[in-house]
């Protein structure tokens, strides 16, 4: 028997990456899962797929009551939805900042907010949001990507003061570079897709790339029943990058 059983979890930008690596955790240790993703048509078996885009709060409600409908109830959301951006702070114009923050930021609010009637109700109510390292360490050319996860730092622990006294945990990890699609397509693009790969893995202590597990394990973690004193944390899974220089 796992503390995640008969609890129902949702994941948003489920479908790929950090979100489908904690998905598939979450269903392993027993939780009834729910994924939240634009595409959710090659979800493996076991999972509940809700087709959403967290910028439209219409399809966010709509969502959120679907899959508390469908299992009974609402104990944990994973907000891990998001998109990146490069380039210093003259490199996106007004509409892409807009665009990352509405993703990164305003979802978050969009599908707790949504939640939270039915958070209220759980004995073990938990968001774990995904951050960034980036939200602590200046890096090269990810101004607007950073600005971006600088606010759901920020924002977790404000929902975390917020919602405490309601037996609600509110937590965040902060990886570092991940081993995730969309750094896989940023190095692709890369004039020397080599050299950049070297590069990433080179900034983070450990010299390799954080593996999406990884970061599932620390978000599983953060969700528990068990660590139910854990609230207001922003849990680094980094490679060391944040916390130590060699």
């Amino acid at each position: 028997m796992s503390e995640f059983n008969n609890l129902v979890a949702i994941v948003t930008g489920g479908a790929s990456g950090l979100g489908a690596a904690t998905a598939a955790l979450l269903a392993e240790r027993g939780a009834r899962v729910a994924v939240l993703d634009r595409a959710v048509d090659t979800l493996p078996d076991g999972l509940f797929g809700v087709v959403c885009d967290v910028t439209d709060r219409v399809q966010v409600n709509a969502a959120v009551g679907t899959v508390a409908s469908h299992f009974g109830a609402i104990d944990i959301v994973i907000n891990n939805a998001g998109i990146g951006a490069t380039g210093d702070v003259a490199a996106n114009d007004d509409d892409e900042w807009r665009r990352v923050f509405d993703v990164n930021v305003l979802g978050i609010a969009r599908v707790s907010a949504a939640a939270l009637p039915y958070l209220r109700r759980s004995s073990h109510a938990a968001i774990v949001n995904t951050s960034s390292v980036v939200a602590a360490v200046g890096v090269p050319n990810r101004a607007l990507y950073a600005a971006s996860k600088g606010a759901v730092s920020a924002l977790t622990l404000a929902m975390a003061a917020d919602h405490v006294a309601e037996g609600i945990r509110v937590n965040a990890v902060t990886p570092g570079t991940a081993d995730t699609p969309w750094v896989a397509r940023l190095l692709a693009a890369a004039e020397d897709s080599a050299a950049a790969t070297a590069a990433l893995k080179a900034r983070q202590p450990l010299g390799r790339l954080v593996s999406a597990d990884e970061v599932a394990h620390a978000i599983v973690y953060l969700a528990s029943p068990h660590t139910s004193s854990t609230i207001g944390t922003l849990l680094p899974v980094d490679g060391g990058m944040a916390g130590i220089k060699i």
